[in-house]
């Protein structure tokens, strides 16, 4: 059995259009009679965008219905599609908890309220029916003040437990590099796993941020227009998270052909790359499927592949690494009385 490592995954844009859909039916009737009926939501939620600021406003649909009390109810339905459909053995879940308090506070008692968030995302992630080892990064927002992405930096070193990382979304045309360089600055200081969302548009490119980093998110404008960097990208032993799907839902790609500039050119210069899916739900594909275009439309090969899964596990940022993914999976489970496809042995 092949297991996988995702780390490039958004909580809001992970819920699939039946589960969402389900959802407004039954709590969101204002939402659901916006569509004439399920078919026209689908294709209003999965259909490509002009450009990533319109695709982002799809988050904000679904960040609006991801309260403290619906939580449970998405991520209960997104670990076990991850278990059953993708055979996920390791998922790094990223999101603004900011986002997710309720509009009616002021902007303290929201931050005050995020804490509780991380904390019920944290409990709904440990499923023992679903077993896949589960961790946060936590967002910064390109559109929220400093001291909002402070807090939140500081939130994650709180919470070893359930949050591995830190990462900076949001539109990436408006990001204040000054106060990024001293938010990860301060992140690093805390001893936190960095990852960032850069070079995915030609908006979006700063190489003053690089350093900073662990992994990069997207980065693809880096083997595609500055091939230059990719020595010190391999230098400094940082991992592309590739979510190929994402570029041709936001407009950012144009070709299939790009993508295999990307790939040859990263594994040329020896920089590692975690295939992942950024927006499952939103895109209606899943990560084996990610796999399958990739080799069906001569992208990669079957030795490229099995690199950038292994890469995957390498650069997991909680994934224990010393042993392979299917022994350790198997002593994971055993120690909670699990086996992976059996109910939890009852105690």
């Amino acid at each position: 059995m092949s297991l996988y490592a995702e780390l490039h995954r958004h909580l809001g844009g992970s819920v699939v259009p039946r589960v969402l859909w389900r959802y407004f039916e039954r709590n969101r009737p204002d939402l659901s009679g916006r569509f004439e009926n399920y078919l026209d939501f689908e294709q209003f939620y999965t259909q490509p965008k002009d450009t990533l600021e319109e695709y982002l406003e799809l988050h904000t649909l679904v960040e609006s219905v991801q309260t403290k009390e619906a939580l449970p109810y998405f991520i209960y339905r997104l670990i076990r599609g991850a278990y059953i459909f993708e055979n996920l053995a390791y998922l790094e879940l990223r999101y603004t908890p900011y986002y997710r308090t309720p509009e009616r506070l002021s902007a303290v008692e929201r931050i005050d309220a995020m804490a509780e968030i991380i904390e019920v995302v944290g409990r709904a992630s440990q499923q023992s029916e679903y077993p896949v080892i589960t961790k946060q990064i936590l967002c910064m927002h390109s559109r929220l003040p400093y001291e909002t992405n402070r807090a939140t930096l500081e939130l994650a070193a709180q919470y070893p437990e359930f949050v591995c990382g830190v990462d900076i979304a949001g539109g990436d045309s408006v990001y204040n590099i000054e106060e990024l360089k001293r938010l990860y600055s301060q992140a690093r200081e805390l001893g936190l796993n960095t990852t960032g969302h850069l070079y995915e548009t030609k908006d979006g490119c700063y190489p003053e941020l690089l350093p900073y980093l662990n992994r990069i998110g997207h980065g693809i404008q880096i083997p595609l227009n500055h091939p230059e960097l990719l020595k010190d990208v391999a230098a400094r032993g940082q991992c592309l998270e590739i979510c190929p799907t994402t570029y041709f839902q936001t407009g950012t790609l144009d070709n299939i052909g790009q993508l295999k500039t990307i790939f040859d050119r990263c594994f040329d210069a020896g920089v590692d790359i975690a295939i992942c899916t950024d927006n499952a739900g939103l895109h209606n594909v899943r990560l084996p499927f990610e796999y399958e275009d990739l080799l069906t439309q001569d992208v990669i090969g079957f030795d490229e592949l099995r690199a950038c899964q292994a890469s995957a596990f390498r650069h997991a940022f909680a994934w224990p690494h010393k042993q392979q993914p299917v022994s350790l999976i198997s002593t994971l489970l055993k120690d909670q009385g699990i086996e992976r496809g059996r109910q939890p042995i009852a105690r």
